[in-house]
């Protein structure tokens, strides 16, 4: 009851003057959305930043800009939906570029390799998400078309249900009666079936190189590493591209437009982003 009483006192105080430059100049889709869309999400912003810890890590000195830029582009992902404001995570771990973490393969016949890989972000079930500064700076340059603060925070909304499958919670985590029960079965039912054709159907391209260089793409071909990264590049593509998605990939729109409860192809096409 506290938590809920202290966001209802949040959400509708304005953001200072420096915080709404930052979000304008930072946010991509900011100046796409409606008046009372723009509202919602500065209301997000403001549970968001009070709720959320931030670390500078590989000697970046967090500052606003970098906090209220991820904060921005994370809490596009919660508006018109009930949220509980990604309640695993904890912490945002920000380094300045791309960095490096442990990596186990299997290379076959049980034998394992570890090393070493370079990242732009990663997140846990629980706890703590990770991105780089200039990986996020890379994104604003190309106007939010990718972005690695919707991908690592897709994963969060994955990870609700308890499992990172690409399946996030649809609807409610309890039914109350059998029709709710057969509403959520039915929309699992079709959601699976759009997800599966659509990830088997990036693997075909990523598979055929010559298919992948003239066909146009609208998901990155990460997406074909498993459901779970499907799901975190068809986020990106919802809202980078989302006119291009709902050309090439209808099914695929009209399910993540559900789920989200956004129709970001008829939102303006406006651009105000500095970087």
């Amino acid at each position: 009851m506290w938590k809920t009483r202290r966001r209802k006192k949040l959400f509708p105080q304005p953001l200072p003057p420096d915080w709404q430059r930052i979000v304008e100049s930072h946010c991509p889709y900011y100046h796409r959305l409606s008046g009372a869309d723009q509202r919602e999400l500065r209301g997000h912003i403001q549970v968001f930043m009070a709720e959320k810890k931030f670390e500078g890590c590989g000697g970046l000195a967090l500052t606003d800009q970098i906090k209220l830029c991820i904060a921005a582009n994370a809490c596009i992902l919660l508006l018109h939906r009930q949220t509980d404001y990604y309640p695993d995570l904890q912490t945002i771990l920000v380094y300045p570029g791309s960095y490096y973490a442990p990596v186990t393969r299997s290379i076959g016949h049980g034998v394992m390799t570890e090393g070493y890989q370079a990242r732009g972000g990663e997140t846990w079930p629980h706890g703590s998400l990770v991105v780089a500064w200039a990986e996020i700076c890379k994104d604003l340059a190309a106007d939010g078309r990718t972005s690695v603060i919707l991908h690592e925070f897709a994963h969060q909304l994955d990870y609700e249900d308890g499992y990172a499958d690409g399946a996030p919670l649809l609807g409610p985590a309890t039914v109350t009666n059998s029709n709710a029960y057969r509403a959520r079965k039915d929309r699992y039912t079709t959601w699976n079936r759009v997800m599966k054709s659509e990830y088997e159907r990036l693997r075909a391209r990523v598979g055929a190189e010559g298919q992948a260089i003239a066909e146009p793409q609208v998901l990155r071909g990460y997406g074909a590493t498993n459901p779970a990264e499907f799901f975190a590049v068809a986020a990106e593509s919802f809202f980078g591209t989302p006119r291009e998605m709902l050309a090439l990939h209808p099914e695929l729109y009209a399910e993540l437009k559900w789920y989200f409860q956004q129709d970001p192809a008829q939102w303006s096409q406006s651009l105000k982003v500095t970087g």
